[in-house]
């Protein structure tokens, strides 16, 4: 369908040139007697752009992401995909999205296309489904350009961003616009423990299915997500509102995969849902739970985390896979009484 459309209107295109070439050679033919009007056909081209290119500008930051920005294509059992990833070493690890990859996870095949036209096998290192992270490593490689990681803990509303991917697999397409919003809950699939929640960064820049696994850049080149998912009340289409996982978080999960072959849920130990009146709900205390140890009980209501506010279980859960197993963190609850919990951490099981 996208590449019909994209035909299509190369097709228009195509015609209203003809049309205009033709009105403009009858009226050229109907006025040949008059003297010669000014014509920029006749004017001489300028000088070719030169020098470097402005620090700070879409155009640099593009220049330094898209060597090292590739496609991925992934063939399942009785399934085809694409998307986007990153190279995070000069060996050939590559940051992207656990959905992009994971049909390939049963004896599946991924192949790497880089910026340059080389092409390479890679295989799954490990994967996340819990925050939609996975890392795979392109086979015979060395010498790639790697991205630089920047930070999401300092983003600030309203700060521009770049976004480079294979949207509807049109590789190195880049895309810019702003961060609309932050810390956003965001479920995007999965079941239980398996179920991805982001806690997201929400930006206006144009993403589409292909962008996934792809990174999401301040105007310093770094990069500061991983573009994940998109709001859209049809099917496939960029209404403005991308949603990309916090580089900070990215950074950890794949730093455990690399050198764990697994990644670390971060967890309390204890069901969570929307409570009527605002925040999270606790339900079932597992026991020996970070959550049992602390003291929390099934009815507490949590309405904040540190100094955010919960409004229901998704932002919890968002909440708390940011964090590093072993952190501390301090919950107010309705009645206003704070509970310290140390926060547990346990493999992430992929089904």
């Amino acid at each position: 369908m996208p590449r019909k459309f994209v035909a299509g209107v190369a097709l228009l295109a195509l015609l209203v040139g003809g049309g205009a070439g033709a009105a403009g050679g009858y009226l050229a033919a109907d006025t040949a007697a008059g003297p010669s009007a000014p014509n920029a056909l006749e004017q001489p081209p300028p000088a070719k752009q030169t020098g470097n290119v402005p620090e700070g500008s879409i155009e640099s930051v593009a220049a330094k992401l898209e060597p090292s920005v590739v496609q991925l294509q992934v063939q399942g059992v009785g399934s085809a995909n694409e998307g986007s990833g990153f190279v995070i070493s000069e060996d050939g690890y590559i940051l992207t999205n656990n959905h992009v990859v994971e049909a390939a996870a049963q004896g599946g095949r991924i192949v790497v296309a880089f910026q340059n036209g080389d092409r390479a096998q890679a295989e799954i290192v490990g994967r996340d489904p819990t925050t939609d992270i996975a890392v795979v490593r392109a086979e015979n490689v060395n010498g790639l350009t790697t991205v630089e990681l920047g930070r999401s803990d300092d983003l600030r509303v309203g700060e521009s961003v770049v976004a480079v991917g294979s949207p509807f697999e049109l590789a190195g397409t880049v895309t810019a616009g702003i961060v609309s919003s932050l810390n956003r809950p965001v479920t995007a699939g999965g079941q239980g423990d398996q179920a991805t929640v982001m806690d997201a960064i929400q930006t206006d820049a144009a993403i589409n299915p292909g962008n996934s696994g792809g990174p999401l850049a301040n105007m310093q080149g770094q990069v500061i997500g991983i573009n994940s998912a998109i709001y859209s009340p049809s099917q496939g289409g960029n209404v403005g509102i991308g949603f990309a996982i916090p580089i900070d978080q990215a950074r950890r999960t794949a730093d455990e995969i690399i050198e764990n072959g697994h990644a670390t849920q971060t967890y309390i130990g204890a069901t969570v849902g929307d409570a009527p009146q605002g925040g999270a709900r606790i339900g079932d205390v597992q026991a020996g739970s970070p959550a049992e140890k602390a003291g929390l009980e099934s009815n507490d209501v949590i309405v904040k985390m540190g100094e955010r506010r919960i409004d229901d279980a998704n932002t919890l859960v968002a909440a708390i896979r940011t964090r590093a197993p072993g952190e501390k963190v301090t919950f107010t609850l309705a009645d206003d009484s704070k509970v310290d919990v140390t926060l547990g951490g346990q493999p992430v099981a992929v089904n």
